[in-house]
């Protein structure tokens, strides 16, 4: 049993309860449940197998859980966004179910009204290609039309990618990623193997890797980390808060 109880004082339970219910629930030899005590298991597992999720329910936000199962074309084309946006909003529903007291996150629209927000830092969209591609800025590579590169960046719901292809629609220009990749890291492997130009961030303090260059993108939307939270937070969230503001201070340095 998951309980810090001895086994005499758990045989004593179980003739407590035979005497109160005047019935005979176990067998000792072999242990096992008799007719009666099956009947009575049959009524009760319900309740003590939920009583995981009843301090949660009590508190008005019951645990939920989507078990989920579609064709693979399904899960690729069409519900990543749709869990995405699932994604960006758990950190403010676990602040006001009060979960969390502070939630660090990209900031890819407005919060809610009751959440209060620091932005620590706003990192730069930058482009990575080839190392021997011959491409000094972007005008360069947009000189090509209708021969653009493939380019490679997250897939479309990603913050990231939102503002790159907001600032090519501020240009009049379209370019459609021709790969999708789950992470910046595999990013720049597929670019450093010379299969397109890459969109990422400029990460203050991280070398450049070996087998492509750097284009800044100055004119494009920044990416914002920020810190959400509501009401006063505690001693300990409000010194963590504090170190990581310090912290985002010395990166944009």
């Amino acid at each position: 049993m998951p309980y810090g109880i001895q086994q005499p004082a758990i045989s004593g339970q179980i003739s407590q309860l035979e005497k109160t219910l005047g019935l005979k629930l176990f067998h000792r030899r072999p242990f096992g449940l008799t007719a009666a005590g099956l009947r009575l298991f049959d009524e009760i597992e319900d309740f003590f197998s939920a009583l995981i999720d009843l301090p949660a329910y009590v508190r008005g936000h019951p645990r939920q859980q989507l078990r989920l199962a579609a064709p693979a074309r399904i899960l690729r084309d069409y519900l990543p966004e749709l869990l995405l946006t699932y994604k960006r909003i758990i950190a403010e529903e676990l602040l006001r179910k009060g979960e969390i007291d502070l939630a660090i996150t990209e900031l890819g629209g407005k919060t809610g009204v009751s959440i209060q927000c620091h932005r620590l830092i706003q990192l730069p969209l930058i482009l990575l290609i080839p190392k021997r591609a011959p491409f000094k800025d972007l005008a360069a590579i947009l000189d090509l039309d209708p021969d653009f590169p493939s380019l490679i960046s997250l897939p479309p719901n990603e913050v990231i990618t939102k503002h790159f292809q907001a600032g090519l629609g501020k240009m009049k220009l379209g370019w459609s990623p021709a790969i999708e990749l789950g992470s910046i890291e595999l990013i720049e492997a597929y670019v450093s193997l010379g299969l397109g130009v890459g969109v990422s961030i400029a990460t203050p303090g991280r070398r450049i890797q070996k087998g492509f260059r750097v284009l800044p993108l100055p004119k494009f939307s920044r990416l914002t980390i920020a810190a959400l939270w509501i009401g006063e937070l505690p001693a300990l969230a409000t010194s963590f808060l504090a170190d990581i503001r310090k912290m985002a201070a010395r990166m944009s340095r």
